[in-house]
Formats: structure tokens, C-alpha cells, sequence
């Protein structure tokens, strides 16, 4: 929420099990981001059905847990990830487009998980745009509309580029200049 903040945009924060899709529709959303959260996908209370509702109607940016409903959402499937990078930081190459325009390459990322997206079960709808060097999927894009998940916290401190990863999700004309 302050990495939002401090690039001066508006943010309104709901639980996920405190709101419903009719209620947020109501407040008309310019952006739409699934944050973080324990558990899977399926215990991410209104998660996927906001996905269901908002995509392609809004950009949407799943992060972690998140990222993880968007890959289930249109058909992935996530597994335990191959080690527990709960604080610990990897290097994440990208395909330099969208979120990533401007990055190094590859950058620092804090990771905070245990599960993870399934290399073999991506969906043909989803497009892999970053991962570790051990090839472990730090971020997908829909291949159509605008929806994106990252793996990895851009809010962290552990992420130093991450304000920028930020900043391309909500001005995205400003990274393709």
C-alpha cells in the first residue's frame, strides 16, 4: 500500500473475505492488484472471482498469492516450489516489456513462498516473462488482456527495483516511452 502511496496514487484496501465482486465493481476501480496472502488459491477467499469479474475490464496485478490465482485462474496449476525462499532475495531475469521496461537485468527480488507455478502447466493464455536462474516462474502475463503476476514482493525492501516495477503497472504509457 505505501509503495502505492508514494507514487501518488489512490488506494482503497479490502480483505479478501470482506468484500464481495457487486461491492467492489461499485467502487470502480482503475487498477485492480491481488496481494499477497498465506495458504493457495483456493483459500484466497474473493481472489478468483475478482480475477473472473475484473479481468479484461481493468489491469490487474496479482503479487505472490496473487500471481499464484491468476496462473489457477486461467488454468495453471501451482505446486510446492522447489525451495522455501521466504526472505531471501534471487536474481530475476525478465523480457525487459511492460513492468519490467527499464529494469536491470537481471534485478533483485525478495521472495516470500512456498508454492509455486507448475513450468509445465502454464496455460497457453499466459505468457512466462521472468524467472530465476534455476527457472523457477517469477512472473506471467496474459498473452490478450491486461493482467500480470509476480512471484516475487515489488513491495519489499528486498526488491530495490521494485517501485519501478510498480510504477510501470500503473502508467504504463510511461514505460513504453
Amino acid at each position: 500500500v505505501q509503495a502505492f502511496l508514494i507514487l501518488g496514487t489512490e488506494v482503497s484496501v479490502y480483505r479478501n473475505d470482506a468484500i464481495n465482486t457487486r461491492e467492489a465493481r461499485a467502487l470502480e476501480p482503475a487498477h485492480l492488484v491481488i496481494s499477497p496472502g498465506p495458504g493457495r488459491p483456493a483459500d484466497a477467499g474473493v481472489s478468483l472471482a475478482m480475477i473472473k469479474e475484473f479481468a479484461g475490464q481493468i489491469p490487474i496485478l496479482g503479487v505472490c498469492l496473487g500471481h499464484q490465482c491468476i496462473v489457477e485462474h486461467f488454468g495453471g496449476q501451482i505446486i510446492a516450489a522447489a525451495s522455501l525462499m521466504h526472505g531471501k532475495t534471487s536474481q530475476v531475469k525478465h523480457n525487459g516489456e511492460t513492468i519490467y521496461a527499464g529494469l536491470p537485468n537481471p534485478f533483485e527480488a525478495g521472495r516470500y513462498h512456498s508454492l509455486a507455478a507448475d513450468r509445465s502447466q502454464i496455460p497457453d493464455a499466459l505468457e512466462i516473462t521472468a524467472r530465476t536462474a534455476d527457472g523457477e516462474i517469477m512472473g506471467v502475463r496474459h498473452r490478450d488482456l491486461p493482467v500480470q503476476g509476480v512471484q516475487f514482493h515489488p513491495e519489499s525492501i528486498l526488491t530495490p527495483q521494485g517501485p519501478t516495477v510498480l510504477e510501470n503497472f500503473l502508467y504504463p504509457q510511461r514505460s513504453e516511452a
